[in-house]
């Protein structure tokens, strides 16, 4: 076991989430690991241990009450991590706080309105392949960022009410707040551009109010500010762009590459011996898509398995690690398995108060995303040898491209 003197550094660029989660799992229930900046943290990687923290109401997501380092200004503006602290949504809410802020959103992702944007979900899908079928034959197509990208980017952009025109800005935002390895620059000009582009979305929803959730929320704090400041509002919108966009793509992007790298699984579904919802739930829990979640704090002592976490210790949920627990999927845990009895047994979209409200809507985007496209490619193949390249990123778990050849006959 790792002394707790002597901190797991975790990679910054997340080359190998697996090995590393392993690495950090054999170093205890919950290891001191060393986040960029040389931040510590506790790291929880067993499927349990992570359900018992996330539902511990002695442990808060709030860093500006209970991170004595961020309270004590020693957590600089230009580190890689620093909007997943200090944006004020209900992402880092704790409380009376959390459930205020929950409230005002939960109403967009009921099981009603979730089935509702099936149809719209179908076009979006339907539109991308269109795309996708007149590439000339052969020529090889990043799936990720021609596929798995665009369909949820589009869904959430739309749900939220985002013009077209910012649409790309927005992406770039999107993707260098999950770019761990990020440089002091850039992460000074992500989060200038991020409220820029959040802060001129509000001025034009509030001169043309749309039927969107934009609009809804600026509603809300327009007609009493006490359910709502300006700060929760922007944050929250950062929030649902981000959090609406990252899981679903790797998802897409992971269970794409499970399927076309597993071609028997792939033929339980074609046989009608699993269906396309069986590999979602595989693919959530052979590959997170985020890996490690940042960050959580205890308010006071607490006891994880044989490990004391102190009052004001950062705390990171290991996600990735516990979809391939051990002690919850067995030795074989490492390997893509459709019809694996635990498959739904996975935390990926969190666990607890803090449970990820558009999980249902991200199911609805991965089954017909997959479905849609073996169906109008089933020749498809991927176009390297091995796994492709991560991203740079220990919290997104995605590759940084899906090179296949789409084979249309």
């Amino acid at each position: 076991m790792v002394p707790p003197t002597c901190p797991i550094v975790l990679d910054p660029a997340g080359t190998d989430i697996q090995a590393e989660a392993r690495r950090v799992r054999d170093a205890g229930t919950a290891p001191v690991v060393e986040l960029p900046g040389a931040v510590e943290a506790r790291l929880v990687t067993d499927y349990s241990r992570i359900r018992e923290v996330a539902s511990d109401p002695r442990v808060s997501k709030d860093a500006r009450k209970h991170w004595p380092r961020y309270i004590d200004g020693e957590i600089a503006d230009d580190w890689p991590l620093h909007l997943w602290v200090s944006v004020n949504n209900m992402f880092t809410a704790y409380g009376d706080d959390h459930k205020r802020l929950r409230r005002l959103i939960a109403g967009a992702f009921t099981a009603r309105r979730t089935e509702a944007m099936r149809p719209r979900v179908q076009k979006i899908a339907d539109g991308l392949l269109d795309e996708l079928a007149a590439v000339p034959y052969g020529e090889v197509v990043d799936l990720r960022e021609a596929y798995a990208v665009a369909l949820p980017a589009c869904v959430i952009s739309d749900l939220i009410g985002l013009p077209e025109s910012a649409r790309p800005a927005i992406r770039r935002v999107v993707d260098s707040v999950f770019h761990t390895a990020a440089s002091p620059e850039e992460v000074q000009a992500t989060t200038i551009a991020g409220y820029t582009l959040l802060h001129e979305l509000v001025a034009q929803k509030r001169a043309e109010p749309g039927d969107d959730m934009a609009s809804d929320l600026i509603a809300a704090r327009d007609e009493d500010g006490s359910r709502l400041s300006e700060q929760e509002l922007v944050d929250t919108l950062f929030l649902m762009l981000a959090a609406g966009h990252e899981t679903t793509v790797n998802l897409i992007d992971q269970a794409t590459y499970a399927l076309l790298s597993h071609p028997e699984q792939l033929a339980l579904i074609r046989g009608g011996e699993e269906s396309w919802q069986a590999a979602v739930e595989e693919a959530l829990r052979w590959q997170a898509p985020v890996a490690n979640l940042p960050m959580r704090y205890a308010v006071e002592d607490i006891v994880v398995g044989d490990t004391l976490i102190k009052k004001g210790e950062a705390i990171v949920l290991g996600l990735a690690a516990a979809g391939r627990d051990p002690e919850q999927h067995g030795s074989d845990a490492d390997r893509f398995d459709i019809t694996r009895v635990t498959r739904d047994r996975h935390l990926s979209f969190g666990y607890g108060a803090h449970h990820c409200l558009g999980a249902p809507l991200a199911r609805v985007e991965g089954v017909i995303a997959l479905e849609s496209l073996f169906t109008r490619f089933p020749d498809m193949a991927l176009a390297v040898e091995g796994p492709p390249a991560h991203l740079a990123s220990f919290i997104a778990n995605g590759h940084d491209s899906l090179p296949v050849r789409l084979h249309r006959g």
